[in-house]
């Protein structure tokens, strides 16, 4: 699977981006979709995830802020950023994977940087 993310940019605190990402290959693979971030001297972590069949996760620190979407026309996913904090400044990476458990271990994108300023 082969992961096209677009859509980071710099933005002022309050305000919101779209991340969106499209897929090509398997659709297996594609079964759960969503983003991990890393932030500068910081772990990669977990954002949020759909699958084909609506289901979603989200890190607590941007549930109610966040919200992730797809058409399951087709593999791509968005993610609807509201509300954005200078904590949230990162380089973001669309997955995708079988499940939302192994989504990790699947394919990942080309990161998309997101800056939030003060």
């Amino acid at each position: 699977v082969q992961l096209q993310a677009s859509g980071g940019g710099v933005v002022q605190a309050g305000g919101s981006l779209r991340l969106s990402c499209a897929a090509s290959g398997s659709d297996d693979g594609t079964v759960a979709m969503g983003w991990y971030r890393q932030a500068p001297g910081q772990q990669r972590e977990p954002v949020a995830f759909i699958t084909t069949s609506g289901a979603t996760w989200y890190a607590d620190s941007v549930r109610g802020r966040f919200g992730i979407s797809r058409d399951n026309g087709k593999p791509a996913v968005d993610l609807q950023m509201n509300s954005l904090q200078p904590e949230d400044t990162a380089v973001y990476f669309c997955v995708s994977g079988s499940t939302i458990a192994t989504v990790n271990q699947g394919s990942w994108g080309q990161g998309t940087q997101v800056t939030v300023s003060s």
